[in-house]
């Protein structure tokens, strides 16, 4: 059912204690608070819910637990619990007196996620922009001079290796097995296990004869194991089918194989090869960041994130980021500033698309294309003070998930650090002219005395 619409509370609580009464108001997340619009949000995400049954949380708590989640680099686990403690949290999150207990289950937050999807999500970026444009710290000609690049938001998963991944295959798939009542010749876990070491420790040891051997053996094992089920399954359940289906898979692919399984809790996970040399390859998905060129009072802030599956080539990713842009949005850009690797974009703006190194520009636009690579250090933050860098979120609608909310995050963050910022600054105005005022009154008396 949709989620009751908030109703302010003015009244006083005999036993409890109004948020408003024991925190301070300029504090920068009480001021953020003031500045989203929050009946626009609640009527954007309302539309999620059904007619019936039990109401639904309130929006704005959800909203605020994630935003404040990505904010702060927080897991689900972690803000709820720093929900109860901190009052500010409470405060952000629409509540009126402070709350001893979290009045939700933790996994509520992940049913929502799923239930508005990603695309909804783009809502709570677009928010945070006008959040900046009302606080003057963003510019509304920020927004028609952009930058474009990609970068790999990698998942959660171990480096995958054939030997890791058979063990896996064959763990994995003796235990659905036996959950549904087949009962196996041999499991081979045991035997499994000790193979993987010492796979590892011949490797280690420089021994490849030894070690391909040993690999040899647990791709016999993992055989073995498949075809002791498949004549034992007269039908399989939808558990065992997606085991059965994985376990032949990794069974049958090869080394040089280009779609291989990398991940058996992840196999939406692709192999990505960048170019690094610190970093060959990265395992997860490519994202697409567009970001403000000129460094706005506030910063450079994210104006679209978003995951691309199927390792698509750099240049063909320019068209959709541009078209999906310009329709949440609603602003053409009038400047498009990409590096070298957007060679062949097909985008319908090929005139305002600068690429890095280009010659026989504009005076201004040169000027601007080396702002280009501040783009670079952006996703520096995006990795290591957000999610972007190791994403928990499952399957591939995880991945567009924390794509977005990576780039909500980071506009918050710029946020509050420009609230914080220019509230010193006005508070050291005011510090200043008292002083000069107080100056002033003892010269006045100085002179006086002395006369």
């Amino acid at each position: 059912m949709k989620p009751p619409k908030p109703e302010k509370n003015n009244q006083q609580d005999l036993f409890r204690q109004r948020l408003d009464n024991i925190i301070n108001m300029k504090h920068e997340l009480v001021l953020l608070s003031h500045g989203i619009d929050w009946p626009r949000l609640d009527t954007h995400f309302g539309q999620f819910f059904s007619q019936n049954g039990r109401p639904g949380i309130p929006s704005r708590m959800m909203i605020g637990l994630h935003i404040l989640k990505h904010t702060f680099a927080l897991s689900d686990e972690e803000v709820c619990a720093r929900w109860v403690e901190n009052p500010y949290f409470q405060y952000f999150c629409g509540e009126t007196f402070f709350q001893h207990d979290f009045p939700i289950e933790r996994s509520s937050m992940t049913h929502w996620r799923k239930r508005v999807g990603d695309e909804a999500l783009n809502v709570l970026l677009q928010e945070s922009l006008f959040v900046a444009l009302k606080a003057k710290a963003l510019k509304p000609q920020d927004l028609t001079k952009i930058t474009v690049d990609t970068t790999v938001q990698e998942k959660a998963i171990t480096f995958p290796t054939d030997a890791k991944l058979h063990y896996k295959a064959i763990e994995r798939l003796g235990e659905i097995a036996k959950d549904n009542g087949i009962v196996l010749r041999q499991s081979y876990v045991r035997v499994a296990k000790q193979t993987l070491i010492m796979v590892g420790r011949y490797r280690h040891a420089k021994q490849m004869k030894r070690a391909k051997k040993s690999m040899r053996k647990l791709h016999t094992y993992l055989g073995r194991l498949i075809r002791d089920v498949e004549r034992k399954a007269f039908e399989m359940g939808e558990d065992l089918l997606e085991a059965f289906l994985k376990a032949k898979r990794i069974y049958n692919q090869k080394t040089k194989d280009t779609h291989k399984l990398l991940s058996w809790h992840a196999p939406e996970v692709e192999c990505i090869s960048k170019g690094k040399p610190h970093k060959p390859y990265e395992f997860g998905c490519k994202v697409s960041i567009i970001s403000t060129v000129n460094p706005s009072k506030g910063g450079h802030f994210v104006l679209q994130s978003a995951a691309l599956h199927g390792n698509p080539y750099d240049g063909h990713t320019l068209k959709e980021a541009i078209d999906q842009y310009v329709e949440d949005t609603g602003i053409k850009p009038k400047r498009i500033y990409v590096d070298k690797g957007y060679r062949g974009h097909d985008t319908s703006l090929k005139l305002h698309v600068f690429k890095a190194g280009q010659k026989r520009l504009a005076p201004q636009i040169k000027k601007e294309l080396k702002r280009r690579s501040a783009i670079e250090p952006l996703i520096g933050h995006l990795k290591n003070d957000g999610h972007l860098g190791r994403n928990y979120l499952k399957g591939r609608l995880g991945d567009k998930i924390n794509a977005v909310f990576s780039g909500i995050g980071h506009n918050f963050r710029l946020l509050l650090r420009w609230i914080r910022n220019l509230f010193v600054f006005i508070l050291a105005l005011i510090l200043e002219r008292n002083f000069s005022s107080l100056h002033l009154n003892l010269l006045q008396q100085n002179l006086k005395w002395a006369s």
